[in-house]
């Protein structure tokens, strides 16, 4: 049996992807950080065992990004609207370098965040903080919490963690909608990439 060729695969695996981020409502997921997520499961293979690197190392760095704002958020009742330039910046500017330098130096102590799993985690921790910066997800599917709750990185971190899922899953079938039926072990990235 023939299979399908990337050039139609990745077009139907967007179809896919597109309805948990169009018809959820409240629930709807950032597809732009499963997009990410999904370029990741070919740039570190695109085989099925990559997920087992892939999902920890970026969910380790969703819940990393979630300490290092609460941490953030902490320093905030201490400084107060102690600004450099915009009103409350220093709580920033000290609270997210403080609370990652023991965050990435705990890297090294996770198995799976180490080598290829440094890329998942960065991208985990980068996807963290942008759930939570860009502001349109701080009462993600009708959770929510006072403004100025120390807390309010965990409902933030809802989306990140399921987007994240949703692109190692369009990672998979990408790829699987690309190996004919039958075949026991996916084509390696180098033969998905030539298809």
């Amino acid at each position: 049996m023939k299979s399908i060729p990337l050039w139609v695969a990745v077009p139907v695996t967007v179809a896919v992807a597109l309805p948990f981020g169009l018809w959820l409502g409240t629930w709807s997921l950032p597809l732009w950080l499963a997009f990410i997520v999904w370029a990741e499961y070919f740039a570190l293979g695109a085989k099925p065992a990559v997920l087992r690197v892939v999902v920890p190392s970026f969910l380790s760095g969703v819940v990393s990004a979630a300490i290092a704002l609460i941490f953030s958020l902490l320093v905030a009742t201490v400084v107060g609207d102690a600004a450099i330039v915009a009103s409350g910046d220093v709580s920033w500017f000290v609270g997210l370098p403080v609370a990652l330098i023991p965050i990435i130096y705990g890297m090294q102590f996770l198995p799976f965040a180490r080598d290829t799993g440094t890329l998942p985690f960065f991208n985990g921790l980068s996807m963290g903080l942008a759930t939570f910066f860009v502001g349109i997800y701080t009462n993600f599917g009708g959770l929510s919490l006072p403004a100025d709750s120390v807390l309010l990185p965990l409902i933030t971190s809802v989306p990140a963690v399921l987007g994240g899922l949703l692109g190692a899953f369009l990672g998979w079938f990408n790829v699987a909608i690309m190996t004919p039926f039958g075949r026991q072990t996916p084509r390696s990235a180098e033969t998905v990439v030539d298809a």
